[in-house]
């Protein structure tokens, strides 16, 4: 606490202390009210006084009136927006839930009516098709051409690319694959398959 000097300054924290006359009532709520904060009686009534300072309240006036009256505003409100949550699920379950359920089970109880189970049909797999060099009708020769040559090209680069990797194999964790290329080659293979 603070302690006055003679010379008229504040020594904080000297641990002077002072008696208070209050009724024996009220000293008595006071400890039991203090008790449950495990702290001194000091600390205590410190920390009510700086918590009405810094929140601007008067214990006798209005302050605790606006306190309350704007907390029951914002229990109004937050009811009223469980209640339009409410009004949404049970618009959600009577519109979309319930009748997709019905259909389902009118769905099911069909099934199991009808006794018969379903066959399997196999899985239908496409042959490879080797014919896309082959030139087709509808495309003129020309471009036929062109794309081959490109083709052609772009298979020479990877087959450059594939010369170039080499197996590394550290002497800790996993083999991996190095490609020996410039930084200048790969940006331009980036840029060329762009």
């Amino acid at each position: 606490m603070e302690k006055q000097s003679t010379s008229g300054k504040i020594k904080k924290g000297t641990g002077g202390y002072s008696n208070i006359t209050v009724k024996k009532e009220t000293a008595s709520r006071f400890r039991g009210y203090s008790k449950k904060f495990n702290k001194s009686h000091s600390e205590v009534l410190d920390g009510m006084v700086q918590y009405f300072k810094e929140n601007n309240l008067d214990p006798f006036g209005e302050g605790t009136k606006i306190i309350l009256d704007s907390i029951k505003k914002l229990e109004r409100q937050m009811m009223k927006k469980f209640d339009r949550l409410i009004a949404i699920i049970k618009n959600m379950e009577k519109t979309s839930i319930r009748p997709t359920y019905e259909m389902m089970l009118i769905l099911y109880e069909a099934y199991v009516k009808d006794g018969r189970k379903p066959k399997s049909e196999p899985v239908q797999i496409q042959e490879e098709r080797m014919d896309f060099l082959e030139p087709r009708n509808t495309v003129p020769k020309t471009e036929h051409d062109r794309m081959l040559q490109e083709f052609n090209e772009y298979k020479k680069r990877c087959n450059e690319i594939l010369h170039n990797v080499e197996k590394v194999e550290p002497m800790m964790g996993k083999p991996y694959l190095k490609i020996n290329m410039d930084i200048g080659d790969f940006e331009s293979l980036k840029h060329q398959l762009r």
